[in-house]
Parts: structure tokens; C-alpha cells; sequence
């Protein structure tokens, strides 16, 4: 298992600093990603958490997943490797969509 833990769930107002304090009662906390939206800077209510080794992971899904934090109930488990996203952020300039003359669905009607 890798030592690096998702933790969802999160109230928008908790910090990376209560998150480590927190999670330090399972062992040695490598990191503490809280991640937030890029244009707001507002946590998107999940964050990862690091740990020095799998048996302290482990400890700390089993400590921590279903407890409260900041009225909110967590969800922790083990973190899925990031996917590579095609570049651009999913928009296709291709992707269809019709145009200004399309009616009902695209098909022209000459009495129009």
C-alpha cells in the first residue's frame, strides 16, 4: 500500500495545519495537500495526507475514516494514482454543438 492517504469529505473552513495535527495521531505525517479551486483559492473539501510508512497509512484509515471533523463525517482511504487529463481541460473545439441556423435539433426547415 502507498503511504499517501485521500481524505474527503472536509468542511471549507479547515486548515492543512489542523489536518496534520489531526492525522498525527496515527504517526509521522510526511505531507498535507489540501487542495483548493485555482480562481476562488476555497478549499474543494478534500485533501491528501502522507505518511512515513504503510503501517501508519493503514492505522489511519482504520482510526480515522467515518469520524467527525468540524461537524463533517470523513471518508479516508488510500489515494489512486493521479490520471493523466488530455490537455486543454476536456473542452473540444470540435466537439459539435450546431450552429446558429440549426433548429429543433439541427434539422433545417424551409418554412421558416
Amino acid at each position: 500500500m502507498e503511504p499517501k492517504l485521500y481524505v474527503g469529505n472536509l468542511s471549507y473552513s479547515v486548515t492543512e495545519e489542523e489536518l496534520r495535527e489531526y492525522f498525527a495521531q496515527a504517526g509521522t505525517v510526511k505531507s498535507v495537500a489540501l487542495i483548493r479551486d485555482r480562481d476562488t483559492g476555497r478549499s474543494k473539501g478534500f485533501a491528501f495526507v502522507e505518511y512515513e510508512t504503510d503501517e501508519e497509512a493503514q492505522k489511519a484509515i482504520s482510526m480515522f475514516n467515518g469520524t467527525e471533523l468540524h461537524e463533517r463525517t470523513l471518508t479516508v482511504n488510500q489515494a489512486r494514482p493521479r490520471e493523466e487529463r488530455p490537455f486543454g481541460g476536456g473542452y473540444r473545439r470540435d466537439a459539435g454543438g450546431g450552429g446558429r441556423n440549426q433548429r429543433s435539433g439541427g434539422r433545417r426547415r424551409s418554412n421558416w
